[in-house]
């Protein structure tokens, strides 16, 4: 037996009517995959006994109410208590069975939804409990084979067309390092300790989650333990953790997290050329009034400081420190959720903040000894307030959803740099921008009352005081629709259709022409029309297995004046994107399908196996010729697995490629310009012949061992993560690269060029990490 020298534990609970929050007796709780449970007594509490220490959900049963499977909580000596609530039936339903399943299902959503457990965001191979890394296992997700970076592609949308909740907070970004008008970075922001579970939608977003292109990822965090205090500590692969779980009277719980970094050490270690640091804190309090009232506040924030690798030499390291600046960050969300529950109605009520301030700085061969080398001085604040104001209402098979949303954005940039279109000149650049947004959002779902059938029409609409016409909401009006269809037994057909709109980046927004003007006032929302379809199979408990197939018709892209490519194909790099001249021009499409296989053997196996084929195209305007846009690889492939052995051993495995991505070819005449490439210290590229090279596709292999162990009052494990292990590379085009040798010195400065020089591009390593914790 696996289990034959663990020792056990126990959990303990609460069952409550999640309408009347009373508590309910007799509901049969058990715990899945073990076999053992127990029944609610008058107070609706519950102890299991004899459980084996391991990562669990809880199935709870009840004569008249729906059968309900808890996300995954860890138990050990620490063991949270365990409050669960349960939904009435709506109809007495006769000679009809319905099972719970650990794959969650949601009207509003039957496709393009998954839902990241605790057990995968632990242990998932090669992700060091990155929550960004977990996500790319997932089908239509991309993976950035080279660059250390986290970026979000999408089913062949860009890394700018994602959002991200807490608990029902906005946050602005979910990385240290971000990209500004972006959302990629080298590093996760948020602690995989307080994370409980994540709903990843890549399409059939909720009309309550809006501003929405490619996916929405909605973090449910761990509320603490309203019984024990304890401290876990831990080691990871870039930094190290201190969090604190537990409680302050016996109606508030907390979670807190800090977490100091030693990422410049590692990319020391590895001769990168640039040298990230960072520290983060994060903290969720709940208080709970009495059964009916409750708050919760919430904060997350980040200390950023990345400098350059001056040490190491080599053409690569020339390459990349003739560009790369200092980059200094500070972002930070706080905000509160007020809930009140009202029988079949729940109201909430949330306020936050969120606040960005990005600076980089560079100058020519990296020598700040004269003022006259400074090719990039940039600050840019961003920050903004939210309120949302929503109403849940419930009867039998119906759900009403509907809220409304309003903000207030500050965005201000004060920008000294060297820039190159016909000449070299300074761009000394200053703005400041205010802007409200305001939106309304509904959606009536219905549910069979044998579970056989389900339908979900919703509607959004924005809008906001930039401009007269994003001031009108019928303009941005956003309507969806889900329905899915029981064919047979655990065989599901199911398909959504929605259109959906996105404000530009605010850098563009605030973005000023040489006159002081707003350049970019005729800008309209970017919208989506997004279809799927798909068929969903549960021969069991244990496995699914899902074909989907999708379509995206993009129209209204934000257009670079400048090199004539769409801001969605830009993103996966360091700095700001967004701050030119845009024309609201561009459409692109994106299509494919998705196949996926999960297994699921609770404290034993945790497979899945993914493949998308699609192809993710633009063009300038309705007149011109689709091209391959940035993030158009066209295949993605993974297989990702973790065993568990007696005693507490597990090893994991992934397997992940990803086909070849298109590049542009340089333009030397241009790049060899002395005054061109003093002014960026690197090449350009020739526009007119945008994405017409391709690399080779790239695979690797990561490796994951852990092993845990348990006691009477503490937990400690260690980790040995092997990312790359067959040290795969990835070819890359050659770099155009300046000698600094001039070659013709007697003609005018203006018709001065350098001598340049072509650098293979090979990267991929071998990367071991090593990752301890201990909980007390």
């Amino acid at each position: 037996m696996i289990f034959a020298q663990s020792p056990r534990y126990r959990i303990e609970g609460t069952v409550i009517d999640r309408d009347t929050r009373e508590p309910l007796e007799f509901v049969n709780v058990l715990v899945m995959g073990v076999g053992v449970g127990a029944a609610t007594d008058a107070d609706g509490h519950f102890i299991i006994g004899e459980v084996p220490p391991g990562i669990y959900s809880l199935q709870a049963s009840m004569l008249g109410y729906k059968t309900i499977v808890t996300a995954e909580y860890r138990v050990n000596h620490r063991t949270p208590h365990i409050w669960i609530e349960m939904e009435k039936e709506g109809a007495q339903l006769s000679e009809v069975t319905i099972t719970a399943s650990p794959f969650q299902r949601v009207a509003e959503s039957p496709v393009s939804l998954r839902v990241i457990g605790m057990q995968e965001i632990e242990k998932a191979p090669g992700a060091n409990r990155d929550i960004s890394r977990v996500v790319q296992n997932y089908p239509g997700v991309a993976f950035s084979p080279v660059g250390y970076r986290n970026d979000l592609i999408v089913r062949g949308g860009g890394p700018s067309e994602n959002r991200f909740f807490l608990d029902g907070i906005e946050i602005p970004n979910i990385n240290h390092f971000s990209t500004q008008g972006a959302s990629g970075g080298p590093v996760g922001l948020i602690d995989a300790d307080l994370i409980r579970n994540v709903k990843f939608y890549s399409g059939a977003f909720p009309a309550n989650r809006g501003n929405a292109l490619s996916s929405v990822l909605d973090f449910r965090l761990r509320d603490g333990d309203m019984e024990h205090n304890s401290v876990k500590a831990t080691l990871g692969a870039s930094e190290v953790s201190l969090t604190s779980n537990g409680h302050w009277g016996d109606k508030t719980s907390y979670v807190v997290s800090v977490r100091q970094s030693y990422l410049q050490m590692l990319f020391k270690l590895l001769g990168l050329p640039f040298l990230p640091a960072y520290t983060d804190a994060s903290f969720k309090l709940k208080t709970r009034f009495d059964a009916h009232n409750e708050l919760t506040v919430l904060g997350l924030g980040g200390i950023d400081r990345m400098r350059l690798n001056l040490d190491i030499n080599g053409e690569d390291a020339e390459y990349l420190l003739s560009y790369l600046p200092k980059i200094e960050q500070e972002t930070y969300t706080v905000g509160g959720l007020y809930r009140h529950y009202a029988g079949p109605h729940v109201q909430s009520v949330t306020l936050s903040h969120s606040y960005l301030n990005n600076r980089n700085l560079k100058y020519r061969d990296n020598d700040e000894s004269s003022e006259d080398n400074l090719m990039l001085r940039l600050r840019s604040v961003e920050q903004e307030t939210r309120f949302r104001l929503e109403n849940t209402s419930r009867w039998n098979v119906w759900k009403l959803n509907a809220g409304v949303e309003l903000s207030y954005l500050q965005y201000t940039n004060t920008t000294y740099q060297q820039v190159f279109t016909d000449a070299a000149h300074l761009y000394d650049y200053r703005t400041d921008l205010g802007i409200f947004r305001w939106g309304v959002y509904a959606s009536m779902d219905y549910t069979a009352p044998d579970e056989r059938f389900t339908a979900s029409l919703g509607v959004r609409a924005d809008a906001n005081n930039y401009s007269d016409k994003m001031k009108k909401l019928d303009r941005q009006l956003s309507p969806r629709l889900s329905v899915s269809w029981r064919l047979a037994e655990g065989l599901f057909l199911s398909g959504h259709t929605g259109l959906y709109y996105q404000l530009p980046q605010y850098t563009a927004l605030g973005f000023k022409d040489e006159y002081g003007r707003y350049a970019n006032r005729h800008l309209d929302y970017t919208s989506v029309s997004q279809t799927s379809a798909g068929l969903t199979w549960h021969p069991n408990e244990t496995v699914e297995v899902s074909a989907e197939g999708f379509y995206k018709l993009y129209k209204d892209m934000p257009l670079s004046v400048a090199d004539g490519i769409p801001l969605s194909c830009k993103g996966n790099d360091y700095g700001v994107i967004g701050n030119e001249a845009l024309v609201s021009d561009a459409e692109g499409r994106s299509y494919g399908v998705e196949v996926m296989f999960k297994w699921l053997l609770v404290q034993r196996l945790n497979l899945s196996s993914s493949l998308t084929v699609f192809k993710s195209e633009f063009r300038k305007n309705n007149q011109d010729t689709y091209v391959p846009s940035a993030w158009d690889n066209r295949f993605i492939f993974n297989v990702s697995g973790t065993y568990n052995f007696p005693k507490q051993w597990s090893v994991g495995m992934k397997v992940c490629c990803i086909g070849g991505a298109p590049y542009t070819p340089y333009d030397v005449e241009k790049s060899s310009l002395v005054t061109a490439w003093n002014a960026q210290g690197k090449a350009y590229y020739d526009y007119s012949r945008y994405n017409t090279g391709r690399l080779p596709a790239f695979g690797q292999l990561d490796v994951r061992v852990d092993k845990m162990f348990y006691w009477k009052k503490c937990m400690f494990g260690i980790y040995l993560d092997i990312q790359n292990i067959t040290a795969s590379k990835l070819r890359q085009p050659d770099v155009l690269m300046s000698t600094g040798e001039i070659e013709n010195p007697s003609a005018s400065l203006a018709e001065q060029r350098y001598v340049m020089k072509s650098i293979k591009q090979e990267s991929g390593t071998l990367l071991p990490t090593i990752g301890i914790t201990f909980e007390y």
